[in-house]
């Protein structure tokens, strides 16, 4: 598991290779990469999480940017000492890639907004790995 923690927000990151997903990967000649966001209030206010950028990077170097509101149609708010956590999904056309980026938070208490690091997570195929 990835941790960062920035401005009071907690992020961690799980990633799983997702092999049952062939249907897909030999339609687009994609690896599929399932991940886990845990997204945890340490301050002592609500805070909503309103935009995502994603830094996708894979194998060969070459990097794409996914940015929008939200995660999974959802801008959840988030009560101090509590968590948010929810499951998406990387293609990914090389068996080694990466990801990180940011969300964007707004202070329901100040209306202030701030950024948050997404911790650099790897995804790599398990036959891949030493």
């Amino acid at each position: 598991m990835d941790t960062i923690t920035t401005n009071g927000i907690k992020i961690s990151v799980e990633v799983a290779y997702q092999p049952q997903a062939k249907e897909l990967r030999e339609a687009e000649a994609r690896n599929i990469f399932a991940y886990r966001i845990t997204i945890q209030n340490l301050n002592d206010f609500d805070v909503q999480l309103l935009r995502r950028h994603w830094y996708i990077c894979n194998g060969l170097g070459m990097r794409h940017e996914v940015e929008g509101p939200g995660v999974i149609g959802e801008q959840p708010v988030i009560a101090p000492n509590a968590s948010h956590r929810y499951v998406s999904y990387c293609p990914l056309a090389t068996p080694i890639g990466k990801m990180y980026g940011n969300f964007l938070m707004k202070n329901l208490e100040d209306k202030s907004f701030f950024r948050v690091s997404i911790p650099q997570f790897l995804m790599i195929l398990p036959e891949k790995m030493n």
